[in-house]
């Protein structure tokens, strides 16, 4: 299933929509295409990629924080590992589990396979290793942007 990406009347991210929702939304043109793939069309409308709101919608929610998942530890840190910056795809504890360490925005960084392993079950500091990053809570809107 492909997704839409959605952006308010004033052009902020406020995430993506399922295409079919994205249709719905330009038939009851409560939204505009804002860029659209050239070759195709659904009905009157071009095949969208990115679809823009007509009215502005207050997004309050938008600036809570966000939930904690692996998906979205890899959102927040850009897919870098915070050690040595290269492409990350696991997530590190900087207290381990095994320490006592918990599943939270606070602990946790993105990593890459070899330096989690060098880090093993050692804290950064424990295994002489600089963080290049700082971990922090981010709010939905900052993860939707990213």
């Amino acid at each position: 299933m492909t997704t839409v990406m959605l952006l308010n009347a004033s052009y902020e991210p406020l995430g993506t929509v399922t295409f079919q929702h994205a249709v719905r939304m330009l038939f009851r043109e409560v939204a505009t295409v804002e860029e659209a793939h050239d070759d195709r069309m659904i009905g009157p409308h071009p095949w969208p990629r990115v679809i823009r709101l007509v009215r502005y919608v207050a997004a309050k929610w938008m600036y809570r924080p966000a939930s904690y998942s692996r998906t979205n530890v890899l959102k927040r840190d850009h897919s870098r590992c915070a050690y040595c910056g290269r492409h990350a795809s696991t997530i590190d504890h900087l207290l381990p589990q095994s320490r006592g360490g918990a599943w939270t925005w606070l602990n946790t960084v993105a990593a890459c396979s070899a330096c989690n392993g060098r880090k093993a079950n050692r804290t950064p500091a424990e295994a002489g290793m600089a963080l290049r990053i700082q971990p922090y809570v981010p709010t939905r809107a900052q993860l939707a942007a990213g």
